[in-house]
């Protein structure tokens, strides 16, 4: 038999009347993960701050779930606006369907509104500070949160004969590629690149300011997805030759590196 990774059976367990969905688990992991870290970064480099962090994510969370939600139902409106879709799927995100450019963008602004209502009654560093604190979390959350993926059996990439390929069910295989059974496991590519990139920031962090760190953050993350969707075959719209996502990643790169060369002039 070909060596390769299974795909779940299952993704989720019944306990009474609760449904747990593995993919839901795997945010809430990395969430956790998220806060902890960025709590012990962001008390470690400055002094009365502790529990910011926490209140900070009851805002930023929600935000970035409903900002992801949003961005994956805009760039693929035929799965729940075409004739025949159920206008409910847009709620079920359970089952997939979180783009991470949206998570980003409404989740910082949440965080950033967030911080600014603490910082009226209590003397905070600026907020840069805090988004590069929390920087190497965020990654590690997005590392944890490709495995629920991995549950759903979702977001793979091409055919691929190696022994680290992902076997997929032949009802999860998308049109055209029935007859193949081992695929690119992408969920597996970004969740190792989120890690190398979560622990070089870890690493350079007393060498740049909080801004500084975030930003590669951004663009870190942005060059590896660039090549990641790439890979993939799950239905997206497509410009040229390249995915979106590959455009948004490009912009992306670009905006990380030019504030990277703005915020690393600044001092730690």
């Amino acid at each position: 038999m070909r060596l390769s990774i299974p795909t779940p059976t299952t993704s989720a367990v019944e306990i009474g009347p609760l449904t747990i969905h593995f993919y839901a688990l795997c945010i809430i992991a990395g969430v956790a993960l998220a806060v902890w870290l960025g709590n012990h970064r962001f008390t470690k480099a400055h002094d009365g701050v502790d529990g910011v962090v926490a209140d900070v994510a009851i805002i930023a969370v929600p935000a970035g779930v409903v900002g992801g939600r949003i961005y994956h139902v805009l760039t693929t409106p035929e799965k729940y606006f075409a004739s025949g879709a159920e206008f409910n799927e847009v709620f079920k995100i359970w089952n997939g369907g979180l783009g991470i450019w949206g998570a980003i963008a409404l989740g910082t602004l949440g965080a950033f509104l967030s911080y600014r209502r603490i910082g009226r009654t209590r003397a905070l560093p600026q907020f840069s500070a805090f988004a590069g604190a929390l920087a190497p979390g965020l990654l590690l959350a997005q590392a944890i949160g490709r495995w629920g993926n991995w549950f759903n059996g979702e977001l793979f990439g091409r055919p691929l004969d190696a022994p680290w390929a992902l076997s997929i069910p032949l009802e999860l295989r998308p049109v055209g590629y029935e007859e193949f059974v081992t695929f690119h496991p992408t969920f597996l590519y970004e969740s190792l690149w989120c890690i190398i990139i979560a622990l070089l920031l870890i690493y350079v962090t007393p060498k740049f300011s909080g801004g500084a760190i975030f930003a590669l953050y951004v663009a870190g993350y942005s060059a590896g997805r660039f090549f990641i969707e790439g890979l993939r075959i799950d239905q997206a719209h497509t410009f040229g030759a390249l995915r979106l996502n590959q455009y948004v990643s490009l912009v992306l790169v670009a905006a990380g590196v030019l504030a990277f060369t703005r915020f690393s002039r600044s001092k730690r």
